[in-house]
């Protein structure tokens, strides 16, 4: 595999990673009675709706049927991928949630 190869292979690795990140933030939001374009849009006021984040809560499913999601290891994943923004606007949901 030659150096081009390999950075191909990297690029296309982070990609699909970073798809996992937004479905996992999707469906935190839907077990959280949230909409995802909302807080996605309070985090990036002035960035269009990202493709991925459509596809990604078309993937999610119903929260009686989906695996809990720790707040803590949405805030690790939005983080690992420079996701500060949305990993404020998600703490005051958190928030928000404890105090009702």
């Amino acid at each position: 595999m030659n150096s081009k190869e390999i950075e191909k292979k990297i690029i296309e690795n982070y990609q699909k990673d970073e798809h996992m990140m937004i479905l996992i933030f999707s469906q935190w939001c839907i077990n959280n009675n949230l909409n995802p374009l909302e807080i996605y849009e309070k985090a990036y006021p002035k960035q269009q709706v990202n493709p991925a984040l459509k596809q990604a809560i078309e993937l999610t499913v119903p929260k009686e049927e989906a695996g809990d999601i720790a707040n803590q290891t949405l805030l690790n994943i939005l983080s690992l991928y420079g996701n500060e923004d949305l990993a404020f606007v998600v703490s005051e949901e958190m928030r928000i949630k404890e105090k009702s």
